[in-house]
């Protein structure tokens, strides 16, 4: 499937979730192909479990369980590699930095491996598989219950954790985020572990695929503080963007650039 199949099945995603029910005709007008191109894009979509069809168009699945870690590492890799670049790029020699479970901020992570003076928290196991040799950097498991599907760990022990460190630099992933709202998640254990991980750091980076602007997956909430900043991709569109905008947000919009 070549990248403009990709960033246009991913603009339905984002289309869908956000605004619910999207007909072929309106979605055919909007991204400037024809009608049966958009329904080869939803029978896809539909096969791979991110939209539920219905007569004429497509509907969220805002029911669809949380993906797995492994689910999201192949989704929009290029995306998340170049955000991760960008993350690394903005981290400085010293420094103490803590690093969210997930896909892209295991992607951060493998960035950092060839980094010299660095101090990295994580609650992620991929994080802590990709900086297991890296002899430059100073690793601190924050611990805690394993959530097998993400692959991170919360709850209690990693919360007590967090108490005894602050960061100058924390890097988030979510599985939707709004400008009002803030960081959606599958549960309130999570959304509470993300608002302490804020808590504990001077700067605040969520790192998110364009599909996760303005999506609200589920009913957990972490709720932003005044100061932020927004990592997304190119594939973002000025309508998804200028809520957070609005807002106040600093928004980084990184562009992906092709495997070498």
């Amino acid at each position: 499937m070549g990248r403009a199949a990709q960033v246009r099945r991913d603009e339905i995603v984002r289309l869908a979730t956000t605004t619910g029910l999207a007909s072929v005709e309106e979605l055919s007008a909007q991204l400037g192909v024809t009608a049966s191109t958009i329904r080869r894009d939803l029978a896809h979509l539909k096969a791979a479990g991110l939209l539920a069809r219905t007569y004429g168009g497509a509907m969220a699945v805002v029911t669809h369980p949380e993906a797995s870690l492994r689910q999201r590492i192949g989704e929009a890799f290029e995306a998340k590699r170049a955000i991760a670049a960008w993350a690394a790029a903005q981290i400085r020699p010293g420094e103490t930095v803590l690093l969210d479970s997930g896909s892209t901020t295991g992607a951060l992570a493998h960035e950092l491996r060839h980094a010299v003076d660095l101090t990295v928290a994580t609650t992620g196991l991929n994080a802590l598989q990709e900086l297991a040799g890296a002899t430059g950097v100073h690793v601190e498991c924050l611990g805690g219950t394993l959530r097998h599907v993400s692959q991170g760990f919360i709850g209690p022990l990693a919360e007590a954790a967090l108490t005894r460190m602050t960061f100058d630099r924390v890097f988030l992933g979510a599985d939707g985020v709004t400008a009002e709202e803030g960081i959606c998640e599958a549960s309130l254990q999570q959304t509470r572990f993300k608002e302490l991980m804020m808590d504990r750091a001077r700067h605040i980076y969520v790192l998110v695929h364009a599909t996760k602007l303005g999506r609200r997956p589920f009913h957990a909430w972490a709720r932003m503080p005044e100061t932020w900043t927004l990592v997304t991709d190119a594939t973002a569109t000025e309508e998804s963007l200028k809520p957070f905008t609005e807002k106040g947000v600093e928004t980084i919009v990184v562009t992906p650039h092709p495997l070498e």
